[in-house]
Formats: C-alpha cells, sequence, structure tokens
C-alpha cells in the first residue's frame, strides 16, 4: 500500500511574505505539496506562484491541479516547468488536463473545441512534454503540434521528468492517464445543464462508479497498475468537520436532489470517495478504509489548518 500523501493549496491573494508563510505552515504540518490550480480568474498565476512557495521551503512539493493545456504551447511550458524543477531541486509535480471551462476560452477568443479534440491535443502534448525533458533531440509531426528537431533546455532535475498528474471522470482521459502519467486524479464527471454550462454528474461521485473508473485505469494501465498513485478530492462539496456527519450527508444530498435531480442516498453520500464530513476521528478512519478499499492513497483537502490533525497523524504511514 502506498503511503498516504495530502495536498493542499492557495485560495486567496496572499502578498509574498503570507505565501512563504503558508507555504512552510503546510510543509510543518505534513503536506507533501502545494498545489495551484490554472485559471483566467482572480487568482495568481500557477509558475510563479509555484516558484515564490518552493523558494520558502526545503521539502514541500510544488504542482499543478492542473494545466489548461489549451492556454500555452507545451514546449515553452516546458522550459518554465524544467525551469521551476531546477530551482526548488526536484520538487515540482505537473498537473495537466485538456481544459473544461468555456467561458475562460470564449473571454479570450481561444476556441473551445470538441472534448475529442482537446484530449486529442493533450495526448499530442504530453509527448511534447516527455520529448522536452528527455535527452535527445526530437521531432514531432503531430496533428496539433509540430516539433523540428529540439533539444529543449534546461533538463528537470527529476528523471526522466517529474511526476505527470492527470485527473479525469470518463473512460477516454483516464485511458490516457493509465498510460502516460504517474499520479492519477479520479474526478467526477460533468455534464452541461440547460445553459449548456458544466454541472455535476451526481452517480459519478459514488464508490460504484470509482470503482468502475479503477477499473479502466487497471485495464488501460496493464502491468504500470502498481506504480501509479489515485488521487481524489472533494468535488461533492466542501469538507465539513462535524459531530452529526449524517445531518450533513442528509443536506448534501438534498443539495444534490436540487441542483442535479438525482437522488443519492445519506450511505452513498457518506461513503463517496468526493466527499469528506465527519469529526477528525471519523475521517481520519475514512482515509485509511479508501486506501485499504480503492488504493486512493493522495487527497486534496480544501482547509489545511481544519485538517491538519488528520494530516498530522497520517501523513507518510
Amino acid at each position: 500500500m502506498r503511503p498516504f500523501r495530502f495536498l493542499t493549496a492557495v485560495d486567496e491573494l496572499p502578498d509574498g511574505p503570507s505565501l512563504a508563510a503558508f507555504a512552510r505552515r503546510a510543509e510543518s504540518i505534513g503536506y507533501s505539496a502545494l498545489m495551484a490550480p490554472d485559471h483566467l480568474l482572480a487568482q495568481y498565476a500557477p509558475v510563479p506562484l509555484l516558484t515564490a512557495a518552493a523558494a520558502a521551503t526545503e521539502r514541500l512539493r510544488v504542482g499543478t491541479f492542473v494545466f489548461n493545456n489549451n492556454l500555452r504551447h507545451p514546449a515553452v511550458l516546458a522550459q518554465e516547468l524544467a525551469t521551476v524543477d531546477r530551482l526548488s531541486g526536484g520538487r515540482l509535480e505537473i498537473g495537466l488536463g485538456a481544459g473544461w471551462n468555456r467561458p475562460e476560452h470564449d473571454a479570450i477568443g481561444i476556441p473551445f473545441e470538441p472534448v475529442g479534440t482537446r484530449v486529442a491535443k493533450l495526448t499530442e502534448a504530453i509527448r511534447v512534454f516527455k520529448g522536452c525533458f528527455g535527452d535527445e533531440r526530437f521531432s514531432l509531426d503531430g496533428e496539433h503540434y509540430t516539433i523540428t528537431d529540439y533539444d529543449a533546455q534546461p533538463k528537470p532535475v527529476q528523471r526522466p521528468h517529474p511526476p505527470i498528474f492527470i485527473g479525469g471522470g470518463g473512460r477516454r482521459l483516464l485511458t490516457l492517464a493509465a498510460r502516460e502519467a504517474q499520479i492519477i486524479g479520479l474526478a467526477p464527471r460533468l455534464r452541461r445543464d440547460e445553459k449548456g454550462l458544466p454541472t455535476l454528474d451526481a452517480p459519478s461521485i459514488t464508490v460504484a462508479a470509482t470503482e468502475e473508473k479503477i477499473g479502466w485505469i487497471r485495464e488501460a494501465a496493464g502491468d504500470r497498475f502498481p506504480e501509479l498513485e489515485l488521487n481524489s478530492y472533494p468535488t461533492g462539496g466542501p469538507m465539513v468537520l462535524t459531530n452529526d456527519a449524517k445531518a450533513e450527508a442528509r443536506r448534501r444530498a438534498d443539495q444534490l436532489r436540487e441542483r442535479t435531480g438525482v437522488e443519492l442516498t445519506v450511505e452513498e453520500i457518506m461513503e463517496s470517495p468526493h466527499v469528506f464530513i465527519g469529526s477528525v476521528k471519523e475521517l481520519t478512519q475514512k482515509f485509511i478504509d479508501l486506501r485499504e478499499r480503492l488504493g486512493i492513497s493522495s487527497f486534496l483537502l480544501d482547509d489545511m489548518e481544519t485538517f491538519a490533525p488528520i494530516v498530522e497523524e497520517l501523513a507518510g504511514r
């Protein structure tokens, strides 16, 4: 069984000293990595944020959750990421995604292509990243990217490359992750509402749906499967510390029914790998149970301080 790793993220816009203090606090608690999202919203750009966090710490890893592949050419981003990996002494993790938030694309005039095209672009981009991080010159004559006899510099410290994180809820993206990534994020599926906006596909947060996803990963990964790290995060609503978990689960089930029209039972909510509600003791046991039942050992927590006692007890075990 893989040891537990817990991830945290910065949700606000701290100044430099505050960011450094946050990163050092995360490191002292036992968090494995500080992750940055990648959106054209009220947040810092991920690369400078991760560079600053790495400079303030000694062991804390830094990574993205996750880069939108549509926003940058992968060869340009590869140079930036190799630089971060070198400056941090080999503490970078590279989260990659196909992009899902259409309004961000529309706002700056980047076409929001069909999901098949976006996944195809991500597939080629991974080849570009691995080529850039490799020791030799490489070329790629792809449908979306063309690379000609290119020897990317600098090279990252971690060889053959920093760990790649790919998450998804559908079979196509999870199959790609199983073949190319070292860390796989188990995400719920999204569907489009009547306005065309993404909304949660509620049944996909259940244990049964997660077991199906892991089956897809196992099939696609083959002999690689034991080497993969599985990650989950609280997409079923904010994490809540409470001594009445069932009451909160009922409220969460009511909210899901109102938003999606889907009825999940209290038990399905309570055991979901994407819902974390309960006391410190109950949540500690839930993480242990999820690792034993599903093999999930990596978790992104949404409140660094509130759940510090759990991290202090389980991290690295």
